[in-house]
């Protein structure tokens, strides 16, 4: 599975099939490739072309060529690397204002190293105060202590920390189906089953559904707010008229409510001229009134049952896959919330503001937006998730299951069939699921664990490279008589 997910990684960066069978029969991870020198792509069965292609894919950056085969007597003069400094583009950075600044000239001669998001947080705290200065370098001191406090430590193992902040949470959850809160109609997923789906990355979600905001002109008007909704929701024949089977004249009779159009802005023409345009329809229909009459060319009872519920589901108007919408003021304006889920298709409607509209589906956003707000939405869904059942989680533990889970550049499952399964250790592969599978394609492969996770160290019996097992003390012994006696 990780080998399969490997080449599918190679084949999106727009490499050809023969240069990745060479690459993936040499490595196993797209990090390994991008580390790796231009001697060991050569060992793998590339040519200079193939080599070029694959660095300028992966966005490896070129390196002066050496010259292989030949060795110089001289010996090499060290050639400075040029680095390339990352410069935030000027209008992206809000300027600091006159106290801000003063603060960090404060902060500089204190010998203090604040971030400016901490130093604008304590200027929107204390500005417009008249706090003496020497007040303001204890507050300045006291935030640095704090700020140093609550770093990491070294060789910290931040993993197995957000596994189980996330995990001792969700044994506490509850595993129901809850209303939506101020809108009984629509059901929605909450507490555990929620949290799987989430890390699961299920493709659909159980109960699908999306929050649709409308652009300002149309947000605060209850009239035009139900129409978009109208035009949202899906509307069939079933659900505006009667269907009626006449058994003697081998017909149906589609008897439409009148109310129920006028309610949907639509008219007996419109029904009419959907189901003329039905497929596999072979039948005569007619127009009488507000009754669609359908004759039957076939004289079977069979027959005519598929007729009433083809016409029955017929859609006549409407956003696939959004089965109801409902409307509900949050604020000062007015929101539609849906039961289902089609987002590229919502957000094509003009009345829709597509910056703020969202669905809880987060492979569907992947699909529309990519992979960045598909991360900003397993971060958002997985939290709310935990706040709606009254836990606090650290935000920072979330977002690195999100990191982990998108950090192919698409979303991965946490699981066999995703994260767990694709690991570079085979030990830590057969230590999740399917263990003889993995052990013995291993061995028929000569695949190498180097043991660097934790899983395979503890299998092993080696301490895990974390924590005081990341550092090795060396001890060498002294003769006596020596000058360093």
């Amino acid at each position: 599975m990780a080998k399969k997910d490997f080449e599918k990684a190679l084949q999106r960066k727009g490499l050809d099939n023969a240069t990745i069978v060479k690459i993936s029969a040499r490595f196993n991870k797209i990090d390994e490739v991008k580390s790796a020198s231009k001697d060991q792509l050569f060992e793998a069965g590339l040519d200079e072309a193939e080599v070029e292609k694959v660095l300028g894919a992966l966005g490896v950056k070129k390196t002066k060529k050496v010259a292989v085969g030949k060795k110089s007597l001289k010996k090499a003069e060290p050639v400075e690397e040029e680095k390339d400094e990352f410069k935030m583009p000027l209008d992206k950075i809000r300027p600091q204002s006159e106290y801000e600044k003063k603060l960090s000239k404060i902060a500089e001669e204190l010998g203090l190293e604040l971030p400016r998001r901490v130093i604008s947080t304590i200027a929107g705290r204390i500005e417009g105060i008249d706090v003496p200065d020497e007040k303001v370098k204890a507050i300045l001191r006291k935030a640095n202590e704090k700020y140093l406090d609550h770093r990491m430590d070294a060789n910290e193992s931040a993993g197995i920390v957000a596994a189980q902040s996330i995990g001792e949470p969700g044994t506490q959850m509850t595993m129901r189906t809850f209303h939506y809160a101020g809108v009984a109609e629509i059901n929605v997923t909450l507490g555990l089953p929620r949290l799987i789906e989430i890390v699961d990355a299920r493709r659909v979600p159980s109960t699908p559904m999306m929050n649709i905001y409308l652009t300002e002109e149309y947000r605060n008007d209850r009239d035009k707010v139900k129409r978009i909704a109208s035009q949202i929701e899906t509307t069939t024949v079933g659900e505006i008229a009667d269907i009626e089977t006449d058994m003697t004249n081998m017909r149906i009779l589609v008897k439409m409510d009148v109310h129920r159009l006028e309610q949907h802005e639509l008219t007996p023409k419109d029904v009419y001229d959907r189901i003329g345009r039905l497929r596999g329809l072979k039948t005569v229909v007619e127009l009488d009134d507000d009754v669609i009459i359908i004759n039957s060319e076939e004289p079977s009872f069979k027959r005519l049952q598929n007729i009433v519920d083809m016409v029955r589901d017929a859609k006549i108007k409407g956003v696939d896959q959004i089965s109801r919408a409902i409307i509900k003021k949050t604020g000062d304006e007015y929101v539609i919330y849906t039961e289902g889920s089609n987002l590229r298709d919502v957000l094509s409607v003009p009345e829709v503001d597509k910056r703020r509209t969202t669905t809880n589906s987060i492979q569907e956003i992947y699909d529309v937006l990519g992979v960045e707000a598909a991360r900003q939405s397993i971060i958002d869904e997985a939290y709310k998730t935990l706040d709606e059942q009254g836990l606090t989680v650290d935000i920072r533990h979330i977002m690195l299951v999100a990191d982990l889970m998108t950090a192919d550049g698409d979303v991965k499952a946490i699981g066999r069939h995703g994260i767990s399964g694709r690991k570079s250790s085979v030990l830590a592969r057969a230590a999740f699921e399917i263990t003889a599978a993995h052990l013995l394609h291993a061995a028929l492969t000569g695949e190498e664990d180097h043991l660097d996770g934790v899983a395979e160290n503890i299998i092993v019996g080696q301490p895990v490279t974390l924590g005081t097992g990341a550092v090795n003390l060396v001890y060498t012994p002294v003769r006596r008589g020596s000058k360093n006696d």
